[in-house]
């Protein structure tokens, strides 16, 4: 975990593939614990720490996870996040198949299997499903593999992960949506790259953008 930007209201960090943003049937310590401990020992804080999750990542994604440190300015993250235009949040994928376009928006409209959490892009609205919305732009390419920066518009399940696998892009490591191979540490390379937006009690512009992981191939993309 690494902290990109925390004040009284808020704390931004970037998380690591494979940790978990709040605890689940693993038992395994999540992030938001890490980030409680964390405040409890900088700021001496005694007793119970107030920490609200905002938004999640998924365990494998890599990256940027936003907390409010108090009820107030959790409950206006909460307002701006819903008013997903106010949000402005990029990621960045890793995959090994060019997009047929170096850049355009993805409309589909999403449905979700609960039994294997995973979900599905259609063509056409369907029972059921939501309306999924991205940009997307090709920054680079290597011998084998290119680096898609993604804007979302719309927050669904898998979204990203979804949509690219909907158009040949499967993101590197992700086996649930079609990649080959797994990578080495269980990660996907799905890297939420920069976040921006109003802070809710100062209303100042916050930005943060969160270093890609030390990873030989995220290393020779930024480089």
């Amino acid at each position: 975990m690494t902290v990109l930007y925390e004040d009284n209201h808020l704390i931004i960090v970037s998380k690591d593939a494979g940790e978990i943003v709040q605890g689940d049937k693993t038992g395994d310590k999540p992030l938001s614990e890490t980030v409680k401990d964390y405040i409890k020992e900088r700021y001496h804080k005694p007793g119970s720490v107030f920490l609200g999750v905002v938004h999640r990542l998924d365990r494998p994604v890599s990256g940027i996870v936003l907390f409010a440190r108090t009820s107030k300015a959790l409950a206006r993250l909460n307002a701006l996040f819903a008013d997903h235009e106010s949000v402005h949040k990029i990621y960045w994928a890793i995959v090994a198949n060019r997009p047929e376009k170096e850049e355009g928006t993805l409309v589909h409209w999403l449905t979700r299997n609960e039994k294997n959490n995973k979900a599905t892009a259609h063509d056409r609205e369907v029972p059921n499903s939501k309306k999924a919305i991205l940009d997307y732009k090709l920054l680079a390419s290597s011998e084998r593999y290119h680096l898609i920066e993604v804007t979302l518009h719309t927050g669904r399940h898998h979204q990203i992960r979804c949509q690219l696998a909907k158009i040949g892009c499967p993101i590197k490591g992700d086996l649930k949506y079609g990649a080959p191979r797994s990578n080495p540490d269980g990660s996907i390379s799905l890297h939420a790259r920069s976040l921006s937006l109003e802070h809710p009690v100062t209303h100042e512009t916050v930005s943060v953008t969160a270093p890609v992981p030390n990873d030989r191939l995220w290393q020779a993309f930024v480089s």
